[in-house]
C-alpha cells in the first residue's frame, strides 16, 4: 500500500512513512478479523426454522468479558502508535532545527506567496525577495518555513516531503523539511478554504548547492535592478 504514496524527498518521512505501515497494519488486520467474524456470524446465527431469535443484552459475564477485552486490545495498540510516533512527532513538530535557509510562506486565496530575507537576513526589509507560487530550496539543507495567512484557514502541504501544516490568521507557525534530492515537486493546500481552493497550487523546486545560489543571484537582479 505504501508504494500508493507519493515519492518520499525528506530527511524524515521515512519514519512516517513507518508509522503509517504500522497504523495500516494494526487496523488491515482488524479489518480481516472483524469481517471474517461478521461472516462467520451471519453463516452461523443465520435464521433457520424452529429456532427463535435470542436477544442478548450484553449484561452476562462472557458477554462483558469479551466486550472489555476487545476495547483494552484496542487500547493498547493505540498506545503502541502513540508511542511509537512520539519521537517523529516530536523531530517534526517540536524540535526545529535552526534552518539553513529561512522562507516566510504567505497564503492567500488562493495563491502561495514565499519571502526570502535579502542580504541583510532579516524579514520585513526593503531588501526582502518576494517570489509567488514556486518554493525554490537548497537539497540537503535544513529549510525554515515561517507560515502566515493573509485571510481564512489554509494548510500547507508538500506530499513529497512529508510535511502538512495548518496555517491560521494571525498567527506565525514553524515548520521544517530538508530535501534529500533535486527536482520539482508538489505545494498544495490542503484545506478547504473557498471556491478557488482546487487551484491553490504552487511548486517546490530543489536545486543543487551551486544552482540555487545562481538561482537566488538573478532573481535578486530581477527584483532590485
Amino acid at each position: 500500500m505504501l508504494d500508493k504514496l507519493p515519492e518520499n524527498i525528506s530527511t524524515y518521512g521515512g519514519e512516517i512513512d513507518g508509522i503509517l505501515f504500522l497504523i495500516y497494519g494494526i487496523t488491515g488486520v482488524f479489518f480481516v478479523l472483524m469481517e471474517g467474524y461478521l461472516v462467520y456470524s451471519l453463516i452461523r446465527y443465520r435464521r433457520r426454522p424452529g429456532v427463535p431469535a435470542k436477544y442478548e443484552t450484553g449484561e452476562t459475564r462472557p458477554e462483558i468479558v469479551w466486550i472489555l477485552g476487545l476495547a483494552a486490545v484496542v487500547t493498547v495498540l493505540d498506545f503502541v502508535i502513540d508511542i511509537k510516533g512520539a519521537d517523529v512527532w516530536a523531530k517534526v513538530k517540536q524540535n526545529f532545527p535552526a534552518g539553513d535557509v529561512r522562507v516566510r510562506v504567505v497564503a492567500k486565496q488562493f495563491a502561495w506567496t514565499f519571502v526570502y530575507p535579502g542580504a541583510d537576513g532579516v524579514f520585513d526589509t526593503a531588501d526582502d525577495l518576494i517570489v509567488p507560487r514556486i518554493l525554490n530550496v537548497p537539497v540537503h539543507q535544513k529549510i525554515r518555513l515561517t507560515l502566515t495567512s493573509q485571510d481564512v484557514i489554509h494548510s500547507f502541504c508538500l506530499p513529497e516531503a512529508r510535511l502538512k501544516q495548518d496555517i491560521l490568521p494571525g498567527r506565525e507557525i514553524p515548520a521544517w523539511f530538508e530535501a534529500t534530492r533535486t527536482g520539482t515537486f508538489t505545494v498544495a493546500c490542503a484545506e478547504l478554504c473557498g471556491l478557488g481552493h482546487t487551484k491553490m497550487l504552487g511548486e517546490l523546486r530543489v536545486h543543487d548547492a551551486a544552482e540555487y545560489e545562481a538561482w537566488l543571484a538573478e532573481k535578486t537582479k530581477e527584483q532590485f535592478e
